[in-house]
This record gives C-alpha cells, structure tokens and sequence, in this order.
C-alpha cells in the first residue's frame, strides 16, 4: 500500500495502548498517530489528526467508546472506527454498529488480524469478529425473542403471534429489495452476507479485487444499506 494507515487508538488502560501500538506500528504501512484514554479526548484528537482507522475501546472514563463513535460519525463517514472490546455483548454489539462503527472485534483476537482489520476498515470494508456475525444476524432479524431491533412483542396481544408476523414482513421487505439486484450481484451479496472479505470473495467468485469492490459499492447504492453488514442483514432476512 501506497499511502500510510493513520491510526489513532482509543484505551483507558496504558498497557493495552503500548501493546496495540508495537502490534501495529511494527507494519510499514501503518502510523500510529495518537493515543486517547478516554472517549472524549478521542473525539478531540480524531478531529485534529484526522486517522483513518479508529481503535475504539467500549468502557473508558469521561465517554465511553459508544458515545465518543455517536459524535465522531455525527461528523461525517471517516474515519473508519473499529470498536475493540473485551465485552462480548449484544448491547454492545449492535450499539456499536447502530451508531455507525465499521466494526466490532474482541481484544482476545490474534494481532495479526488486528492488523488485518485495520487493513479492511482502511480499504472501506466492515469488520466483524466471526464469532459473533451468526449471533449479530439472529439478533438484527428478531429471532433471538429480545425484541430490541424489531417489531416482536410490541403492543398487546399474542407475542408469538406478533413476532411471526414481524418477521414475515421483514422477509417480505428484503425478498422485494434483493429482486433489484441482477444474479451476479445476488451472488456477490450472499457472499458478503458470509463476512468474507473482498479478497475473499474476489478468490471464490474468480473476480478481480477491484471488480468486487465496484458489486460492492453497487449494492450499497442498489439495496440502500449503509454499509455491508446491513447486506448482510437483509440477505439472512431474505431467507
């Protein structure tokens, strides 16, 4: 890569900066650009540094991860933020990614695919930790029986009743958006509902990298998601 990865991470606690720091700095093509302790001195130093990735830890004093990523995509689409946590939970999970996060990964994961997430969130990719991408989609299309995200139990009556109708809508919500896109572009969109990566699926599809970054980009403007686990949530509703 051209052009140097700006990084800029966000971590109340000292030695998980240090740590994150060699990790990343050890890549040619990665800078370390700031540190932040808290949420609020991450939006500061985001504003002025202007990174490109954002290593955003949850549970810091002053702001916590989730509000500092609320203000910052408030400012606009960049930079990417990945939220790194410990807490492996649906209220941060889909928080996280409600608020507009690029992704969401656990601190326990190796550092090279640290490394590789910061390389994807650079790219424009979403990044989720694979074992939480199954629980993500049963929770987003309501069959987790919380009810958060969808219509599932709401007002009075029958709460089985009211959440097999919900889902019934939502099926038939994303069956009629899916049938905008052409079959090659069903087929690139199943496959990111996968969590498989551009190169991943560049490999599988036979496609160049730059050819699924364009069925990408097709998709988000065709299927009107924001970013592709929102793909990925209307492909899995589909079904």
């Amino acid at each position: 890569m051209a052009d140097s990865i700006r990084v800029l991470i966000a971590d109340d606690d000292p030695l998980v900066r240090v740590g994150l720091s060699l990790v990343l700095g050890a890549a040619p093509e990665v800078e370390i650009v700031g540190e932040a302790g808290d949420g609020a001195e991450a939006i500061e130093m985001a504003r002025g540094l202007r990174p490109d990735v954002v290593l955003m830890d949850v549970r810091m004093p002053r702001m916590d991860g989730l509000a500092a990523t609320e203000v910052l995509r408030r400012d606009g689409p960049e930079p990417a933020i990945i939220v790194l946590t410990t807490f492996d939970t649906d209220e941060y999970l889909l928080g996280a990614l409600r608020l507009g996060a690029n992704g969401f990964l656990l601190k326990d994961i190796a550092p090279v695919e640290i490394l590789n997430a910061v390389r994807r969130a650079a790219a424009g990719e979403s990044i989720l930790a694979p074992a939480v991408l199954p629980r993500l989609i049963d929770y987003a299309v309501g069959r987790t029986g919380t009810g958060r995200s969808g219509p599932a139990g709401h007002g009075d009556g029958d709460p089985a009743g009211g959440a097999q109708a919900g889902e019934s809508a939502r099926r038939a919500r994303a069956v009629t958006t899916l049938r905008r896109l052409s079959e090659r572009e069903r087929i690139v969109a199943e496959a990111v509902a996968t969590g498989r990566s551009n190169a991943e699926i560049s490999a599988e599809l036979h496609m160049s990298v730059p050819t699924v970054k364009a069925y990408v980009s097709r998709l988000l403007d065709k299927l009107g998601c924001a970013n592709r686990v929102q793909i990925a949530i209307l492909v899995h509703e589909a079904r």
